[in-house]
């Protein structure tokens, strides 16, 4: 990786959904990809599950699947709006605080002003879409070791 990159690779895409059972079922007997991880996440009003083909998390880029926990969450008002499909695009990074700075000081608005925790206990952040060419951009910084 050379010094002057902010990122290291494309860690995952997140599709909204409106039943996560019935998108892991679909995902995996008909997609053929293997369930890596799934957990609940009340802070960001989630079910999710990371499917992919790698053994472990974080060994390759991998697919989110989230499901609403209630018609609050960011994604149940994305599926009201939009339907389900892709909801975001996710970049891991070294160094989240470090990638956070470069970002805003190239004018980039982050939605939180100090990461958030996310799947796995990652430390995640977003760009806001309208800085980023309408994609929801995440930043993920996993846990040392995922």
């Amino acid at each position: 990786m050379n010094n002057d990159d902010l990122f290291i690779c494309i860690d995952h895409v997140g599709l909204a959904v409106p039943d996560l059972d019935e998108a892991i079922k679909f995902h995996t007997e008909v997609m053929g990809w293997r369930v890596l991880h799934r957990e609940t996440n009340e802070e960001q009003g989630v079910e999710e599950a990371m499917i992919g083909t790698g053994d472990q998390l974080a060994e390759n880029a991998q697919i989110q699947l989230l499901a609403p926990l209630n018609e609050n969450s960011t994604i149940a008002k994305f599926l009201a709006k939009n339907g389900p499909g892709m909801q975001q695009l996710c970049y891991r990074v070294a160094d989240i605080d470090a990638v956070s700075a470069k970002l805003r000081e190239r004018g980039v608005r982050l939605l939180y002003p100090e990461p958030k925790t996310g799947t796995g206990g990652a430390r995640i952040n977003f760009a806001h879409p309208k800085d980023t060419g309408g994609v929801l951009l995440e930043i993920t910084q996993p846990v040392a070791g995922h």
